[in-house]
């Protein structure tokens, strides 16, 4: 066995037990510092298939800003986690159903003639001067740059309700108007009083 594909089973053992982790451990940070090395060992097989952009992107996006809000968001909140189980054996059944169609689905597609070491065989050595990220954004932003303003939109709309999901209005709390507080001119705030020098 050669060290890479030693290295790649090494990196995809480690992963999946990672990310059954994250779904069957009760401590919710235990299962975020599980998501945490499912990341790491995801970025490790990227770097095997020479993606190194993606697989440094993954790590610095993923693990390194939102994965970190997310421990402070948990660990923040008072999360009572008798209340979250209560209802886990209730939809074990459906969820069950749902994750061994999606193996079946796995099965089928990847044990296909479509896949293999045939049919997707690895990737050439890369010549000198070559980037991977010049190449990635050649094709993002020329093959695919109607998906990607897609996704960006989504993104923008996804942004946009959730800022509005959190505007709620409460009784007792003092809001203030943006569209007041541009419109505020220098006459309306401030006033000059003209008054005589005193004497002492």
């Amino acid at each position: 066995m050669e060290f890479k594909t030693f290295v790649f089973y090494f990196l995809a053992v480690i992963m999946v037990f990672a990310a059954l982790r994250v779904i069957t451990v009760r401590n919710p940070v235990h299962a975020a510092l599980f998501l945490v090395l499912t990341f790491f060992n995801a970025g490790g097989i990227w770097l095997l298939l020479q993606a190194e952009f993606l697989a440094v992107t993954l790590v610095m996006v993923y693990v390194g800003a939102v994965m970190v809000l997310f421990l402070f968001v948990v660990m923040m909140l008072d999360i009572n986690l008798d209340r979250i189980r209560e209802g886990f054996w209730s939809y074990l059944p459906v969820g069950a159903l749902v994750g061994i169609l999606m193996l079946i689905e796995m099965v089928m597609v990847l044990g296909g003639r479509y896949f293999g070491l045939d049919a997707m065989p690895a990737p050439p050595a890369a010549q000198a001067g070559y980037s991977n990220t010049r190449e990635l954004g050649r094709v993002l932003y020329t093959d695919y740059v109607y998906p990607f303003e897609l996704a960006s939109l989504v993104l923008i709309v996804a942004m946009v309700a959730a800022v509005a999901l959190t505007l709620r209005k409460r009784k007792g709390v003092k809001y203030i108007n943006p569209a007041d507080q541009v419109a505020v001119r220098r006459e309306g705030r401030v006033e000059l009083v003209k008054m005589s020098a005193e004497k002492e």
